[in-house]
């Protein structure tokens, strides 16, 4: 796999594409400052339907956006989930009056950012409910807490409810006939090697004789790598043979009955040949036909959820009749929602070019700003403000430097972005020291300024734990501030730190050795409420060292557990290294 590319640099990159992707619609606007994607010519009667995840599957999902799909499209970083922020930004975008569903795959970073923008957007007075897609059968049942991850089955759950919505039909109806269909889908994948990221220097390729299936979209390595490389029709075999053989007791997931209608869905993953891909479908339809009895009513081929420029594919198999048998819909009906034509990418990208608007008028003017939270100075913990600047800087600039190792990390047990995000956070927050941040000692000040860079900039599974944490953290310093003066401040950050982490594990079963960044939180606010900041310290550092001997439970990590041997060495988990990292920053100052 070539590691070239037109736009070396991710920076800005992001952006770049979606107001280039928007112009195939001239329905379509985007909120740059969000990167949200929505239609300007969607029904406000009818159910608004929203989706979005990390950028690098285009045409997922902005390409989705238009008349009986997508009402809006939340984009994030390559790889990484959007901000809460942003996803409520969406919502805001398309506000309905029947209701609105978040529709994403079962990734964690999506099911905490998109789980609080519905939480806040209730709050805020929409009617706001979420599915969670998850249809990878390479993920067993067995040693995952987390359920199947999300491939490209999610895309025809977006059509079906698209369809429904755009007929008119209620938000019961609609979220009924999404969790329905979405629970009849099996997928799996395969690849001839991984993708290159923009500006990443890690990789993980395959060597030539190998082929990997069971492929994460985000370059997770997968659930077996098979050599020397079998054959084409013998690699759909075992595709298919793991999706649809209900015998096996790992991955089992859909029953089929003789008769039963079904829909056939192979995606590109970005990197194979429209001649290799017509050659795959015929093959996927000739064993199905010949060894599973089964002929599919509808079958869609091409670049539906793609992984930047892998040489690879998915293939998904839905039971339509089994859904219609949880819903109100009958297979027909559930067919012509599919069938219902959009504006969409789902036709042609050349889209519907007959009334053009021009650019600008497409770039929707940056939302204003909202206030910031003030701090009220009797709730306020203040220290001397050099030192609380040394602190944060010595923090933020060691983390940084860790970035390399971070993401190399990764980039072998999840998706990469880890390092980056850390980054972008250090990065963002060096910024707002250089703008005086720290200059009045306001402890609260750095933790308000923490939440809005962690909720702004930093995406992903990391992005959605730490909002969590940060916005807990500071409403638990504020809440037992005069425990500063009655028993000193390692008491109250000892208190504090374990409030956080109380909320924190209402959104997150991360437990000490489940190898997460909760092997150094958890640890750290243990040991500093016992025994001081020094002990707590060294309780992180020990935490996050225990991780390279931990088999991943949770995250993207458990997705790949089941590829490795039990005599491969494992890295440190990114997470708990970079939080461990900048604690470790903040001790070598304030001792």
């Amino acid at each position: 796999m070539s590691k070239r590319h037109l736009f070396n640099s991710p920076d800005g990159l992001v952006n770049k594409a979606l107001r280039g992707i928007i112009t195939y619609n001239p329905s379509l606007s985007l909120d740059e400052a969000n990167r949200v994607v929505y239609d300007t010519t969607y029904d406000t009667n009818k159910v608004s339907i929203i989706s979005g995840g990390g950028s690098g599957h285009e045409p997922a999902w902005a390409g989705y956006v238009g008349s009986n799909m997508l009402a809006a499209s939340v984009q994030g970083d390559i790889f990484a989930s959007p901000s809460t922020k942003q996803i409520l930004a969406g919502v805001e975008a398309v506000p309905s009056n029947k209701g609105t569903i978040l529709v994403i795959t079962n990734y964690t970073g999506d099911c905490l950012h998109f789980g609080l923008a519905k939480e806040k957007a209730n709050a805020r007075g929409h009617n706001c409910r979420i599915i969670i897609c998850g249809d990878d059968v390479s993920v067993g049942r067995k040693g995952s807490m987390v359920g199947r991850r999300g491939l490209a089955g999610q895309i025809a759950v977006l059509k079906v409810m698209g369809g429904a919505a755009g007929a008119g039909a209620s938000l019961d109806d609609v979220h009924h006939l999404g969790v329905a269909f979405s629970q009849q889908i099996v997928s799996m994948a395969a690849t001839l090697d991984h993708c290159h990221v923009p500006g990443r220097t890690e990789h993980g390729m395959l060597n030539e004789d190998e082929v990997e299936i069971g492929t994460g979209p985000h370059n997770e390595p997968g659930y077996r790598k098979l050599s020397p490389a079998p054959s084409p029709p013998e690699l759909i075999k075992q595709v298919l043979t793991h999706c649809l053989d209900e015998n096996d007791p790992e991955r089992g997931y859909v029953k089929f009955a003789p008769g039963d209608e079904a829909i056939l869905l192979a995606s590109n993953f970005g990197g194979m040949s429209h001649l290799e891909m017509g050659a795959l479908v015929d093959e996927l339809l000739e064993q199905l036909e010949r060894e599973w009895k089964m002929e599919p009513v509808r079958v869609c081929a091409g670049f539906l959820e793609t992984s930047l420029n892998a040489p690879a594919f998915s293939v998904s198999v839905i039971n339509v009749t089994a859904a219609a048998k949880n819903c109100k819909y009958s297979i027909e009906e559930i067919k012509s929602f599919f069938d219902a034509r959009t504006s969409t990418h789902w036709e042609s990208m050349a889209g519907s070019q007959a009334k053009r608007r021009s650019r600008k008028e497409q770039l929707a003017p940056a939302p204003k700003e909202e206030p910031k939270k003030t701090v009220h100075e009797k709730r306020d913990m203040k220290i001397e403000a050099a030192l609380l600047e040394t602190m944060l800087r010595n923090a933020c600039t060691q983390l940084v430097e860790a970035e390399p190792d971070l993401t190399k990390w990764d980039t072998i047990m999840g998706d990469g972005d880890c390092g980056e995000t850390l980054k972008t956070g250090a990065t963002e927050l060096l910024a707002a020291l250089d703008r005086g941040l720290a200059k009045s000692g306001s402890v609260v000040k750095v933790l308000l300024e923490l939440e809005d860079i962690v909720e702004s900039k930093m995406g992903g599974t990391l992005g959605g734990i730490l909002g969590i944490f940060f916005v807990s953290l500071r409403n638990a310093v504020e809440c037992n501030v005069d425990m500063a003066g009655a028993e000193g401040p390692v008491a109250l950050w000892a208190k504090s730190l374990s409030t956080a982490l109380a909320s924190l594990r209402q959104y997150t079963p991360a437990k000490v050795g489940d190898r997460t960044v909760m092997d150094t939180l958890i640890p750290f606010a243990d040991a500093m409420s016992k025994s001081g900041f020094n002990d707590g310290v060294q309780a992180a550092i020990d935490g996050a060292e225990a991780t390279k001997g931990m088999t991943p439970k949770l995250g993207r990590a458990t997705y790949v557990g089941a590829g490795l041997s039990d005599s491969q060495e494992l890295p440190p988990d990114p997470g708990a290294w970079g939080a461990m990292v900048a604690i470790r920053g903040l001790q070598s100052v304030w001792t």
